[in-house]
């Protein structure tokens, strides 16, 4: 077959251009993510794709089930080669979406572009990062060494606490009343599953979001100044991205992943703490009565995922004075201090 009969076959079934995709490529960005975090946005969707690959590497080992996953984890972070750095590149890069999603919400509010007509984006924003959470604390349990285990035991008790449907919604996460052998294959299906599999529709929804309304200018910017998304922007993103993964690999190098004891139902250790991700519902629990720690932590999901309406109907009642933003750098700078407090605790 010719060349051209080649590229004429390929054109009518699969009839994509360089013409079709240079709009999207020369789309005009504002001149502000040039300088403030706008590698936010493409840096957690490169680090899900790391998360994935490396996953998939991982379950050709794994063996979730309660007699051998231990000796599974063992076995791929000392007995099989590279098992280590991917170990090492899968815990670090989970760690590091935190953080980046994380910034990516903070970039968002502190610009307001969750605004009218970009309600939508900001929910599924920020229901990705409550799935990103459950990403960690999940794959956290599988490692099932004696910290995870009884992290995870204590993680899960907190849901009985939940009004109405706590008791229920615990028995459904562990597959019983008690953690049993049936409760690690279930975190197992959430965590290479159902959580992946939802993150994705989320953040093709999230995309397609960004795509339809483009991105937020700054309202304090009067110059309207943009520049391309190609080459310029893609630039910065393939920069930033070389560099997370050289930093994942140098860390995980200098800093490969230990493995604790076996878990132990029947020996507690003298000192359960979560991950650094949840010290600061760690420690708001730790302060105030378990009920109204719930009760507060339920309304502060609530409300970050309903926050472009209340911020709008704070703004209908004191226009210009940002009240709003006040009121989002004192919860910031709350979280903070209940993180540090407990990382020094």
């Amino acid at each position: 077959m010719r060349p051209t009969r080649v590229r004429s076959w390929i054109a009518e079934r699969v009839p994509v251009s360089l013409r079709s995709l240079e709009q999207p490529l020369r789309e005009e960005l504002p001149v502000h993510l040039r300088v403030w975090m706008g590698w936010l946005g493409g840096t957690p969707l490169l680090l899900f794709v790391l998360q994935v690959l490396t996953g998939i590497l991982l379950t050709f080992y794994y063996r979730p089930e309660v007699t051998h996953a231990y000796g599974s984890i063992r076995h791929i972070t000392y007995d099989v080669r590279f098992g280590w750095l991917v170990r090492g590149i899968h815990r670090l890069g989970a760690q590091l979406m935190v953080i980046t999603v994380l910034l990516h919400i903070i970039r968002v509010f502190v610009t307001r572009a969750y605004r009218r007509p970009r309600e939508l984006t900001w929910i599924f924003g920020a229901v990705m990062f409550t799935l990103t959470l459950g990403f960690c604390f999940t794959g956290y349990s599988l490692v099932y060494d004696s910290l995870s285990y009884w992290a995870t035991t204590v993680g899960t008790n907190l849901l009985a606490s939940i009004p109405v449907i706590g008791p229920s919604l615990l028995w459904i996460v562990r597959a019983g009343p008690d953690v049993n052998p049936d409760t690690l294959g279930r975190f197992y299906n959430v965590h290479v599953g159902v959580i992946p599999t939802v993150f994705t529709i989320v953040l093709a929804l999230h995309i397609w979001m960004v795509r339809l309304h483009g991105v937020a200018r700054l309202e304090s910017d009067p110059r309207r100044e943009t520049y391309f998304f190609f080459p310029e922007h893609v630039l910065r993103e393939t920069a930033m991205a070389l560099l997370i993964v050289l930093g994942l690999v140098l860390w995980s190098m200098v800093h490969p992943p230990g493995l604790g004891a076996p878990a132990d139902p029947a020996v507690t250790p003298s000192h359960i703490r979560p991950e650094w991700y949840f010290y600061p519902s760690y420690r708001w629990l730790k302060m105030v009565p378990m009920q109204a720690g719930i009760w507060t932590t339920v309304a502060f999901i609530v409300g970050m995922v309903f926050w472009p309406w209340i911020d709008a109907a704070i703004e209908k009642r004191a226009p210009g004075r940002r009240i709003g933003l006040w009121l989002g750098a004192t919860a910031f700078l709350f979280t903070l201090y209940l993180l540090i407090s407990e990382a020094v605790s």
